[in-house]
């Protein structure tokens, strides 16, 4: 894992469930880095649900894993770096497999959305913002998590957009609301790349 500094700002650490089950982690034998690739493990079960059965109950299987791999990015850190676990090669496993785990969900819901290229897209739209922030701190600068569609916001919509797929299948039969889903995520990844690219040009000319 990465240094403290380095670390995406997120509320759930100080939450008691997160410590109780981060610190029960840390003793026992499972490493941070087997943790980072379940992570990995939930995103392709959400993936395939999209894009092979979007189905009422592909897309709830989909939005829990969608949740589980987020758990797994929030754990992986904690028993790391609060449990005294950290490795060498940890660097690696807190940025791969983010980007293989957004890749595959957002390839997912293009696909079910029938808007593969929309897809595609996004999750190249995704790993862009990753690559910016990551060369801001090439730079010597702190790495900017701002959105509008930082991972968190990503892996919100595309929660929000399976439930409210469930609900539309459900109430009505369609299912505009992957497609659209698809689309903020596509458009808010680059908005976010440009204000992240923004910020940076920004602290140079400034001289920080």
């Amino acid at each position: 894992m990465g240094n403290r500094t380095d670390r995406r700002p997120i509320a759930a650490r100080a939450s008691g469930w997160a410590q109780k089950l981060s610190a029960a982690l840390a003793q026992s034998s499972i490493t941070p880095n087997q943790i980072s690739l379940l992570s990995i493990f939930f995103a392709a079960i959400g993936a395939m649900m999209l894009a092979w059965s979007p189905n009422l109950a592909g897309l709830l299987l989909c939005a829990i894993c969608v949740q589980l791999r987020l758990v797994c990015n929030l754990l992986d850190g904690m028993v790391a770096l609060e449990g005294g676990k950290q490795t060498a090669t940890g660097a690696i496993f807190n940025e791969f497999p983010d980007r293989i785990a957004d890749s595959l969900l957002i390839v997912g819901l293009g696909h079910a959305a029938q808007l593969p290229w929309l897809g595609w897209l996004g999750a190249l739209l995704a790993a862009l913002t990753a690559y910016v922030r990551v060369f801001g701190g090439s730079l010597g600068l702190a790495q900017d998590f701002r959105g509008p569609m930082a991972k968190q916001q990503r892996m919100a919509v595309l929660t929000a957009t399976c439930v409210l797929a469930i609900a539309e299948r459900w109430i009505i039969g369609s299912s505009y609301s992957l497609a659209i889903g698809s689309g903020i995520i596509a458009a808010g990844s680059l908005l976010t790349c440009v204000s992240r690219t923004r910020a940076i040009a920004a602290q140079l000319r400034s001289g920080r």
